[in-house]
């Protein structure tokens, strides 16, 4: 009788530990279109060191598959060594979470031409950075005024700038904290606080990070953001 009971609690031990293990598994799939010869590397930030998940060396197929484990949805890479001595262009950032998700592109424009799907939190990341990318062009645009000759000589067209400057600046800062508040429930949230606006005001920092989901508040980012509050709070 015990031996059967013993035999009954191994099993299930064993078929609780194949279901984690699934349901953290994510696999990174996709092509490379043009790409002969190359090395693709899967690689993430565990603490501060860029580390290589894994590696494949391409030879003539341009179709790739990686599979890990993951502890809770992060940002990953994925990077193309395509031994031409060129490293612009070659690495791909995406968040990681688990399931399938696939990137196709090309290695040519192996970063701009990516195509990226099956990653919710990476469609929030997509959101967030196209309408960052707005506040990024018009900084631009103040820039390429300020170094404007005449306007260099013009302490009046300096002041005006300067202020649009700082104007556009406050806004694409507001417009991160409010995405983070607006996405509470998503992993997107903490990445944005710790990675984006780490100096936010504790308040609003603090605001965030109170109103994350129990999942998303323990995840990797999650337990960052706590771990900023808590610094700052002993500064």
């Amino acid at each position: 009788m015990k031996k059967g009971l013993w035999t009954i609690v191994l099993l299930g031990l064993i078929l609780s530990c194949k279901t984690e293990t699934a349901s953290n598994s994510m696999t990174v799939s996709g092509k490379v279109k043009g790409l002969k010869k190359g090395t693709l590397y899967l690689q993430h930030i565990p603490d501060s060191t860029l580390v290589t998940v894994d590696s494949l060396e391409m030879r003539g197929d341009e179709t790739y598959s990686f599979s890990t484990t993951i502890v809770s949805p992060e940002i990953f890479y994925l990077y193309l060594d395509k031994q031409d001595n060129n490293t612009i262009n070659d690495r791909i950032t995406f968040f990681g979470e688990p399931g399938d998700i696939t990137i196709n592109t090309s290695r040519n424009a192996f970063e701009s031409d990516a195509e990226i799907s099956g990653s919710e939190t990476q469609t929030k990341l997509e959101e967030y950075l196209k309408f960052m990318s707005r506040f990024n062009a018009e900084n631009l645009e103040i820039i390429q005024k300020a170094s404007d000759p005449q306007v260099l000589n013009d302490s009046l067209a300096m002041d005006s700038i300067q202020k649009a400057s700082q104007r556009n600046l406050r806004r694409s800062f507001l417009y991160a904290l409010n995405f983070a508040l607006n996405n509470k429930n998503s992993y997107i949230a903490p990445y944005i606080a710790v990675k984006e606006v780490p100096n936010a005001g504790l308040p609003v920092l603090d605001s965030i990070y109170s109103s994350l989901s129990p999942e998303v508040a323990t995840s990797k980012y999650g337990k960052e953001l706590k771990a900023l509050l808590e610094a700052r709070s002993e500064d």
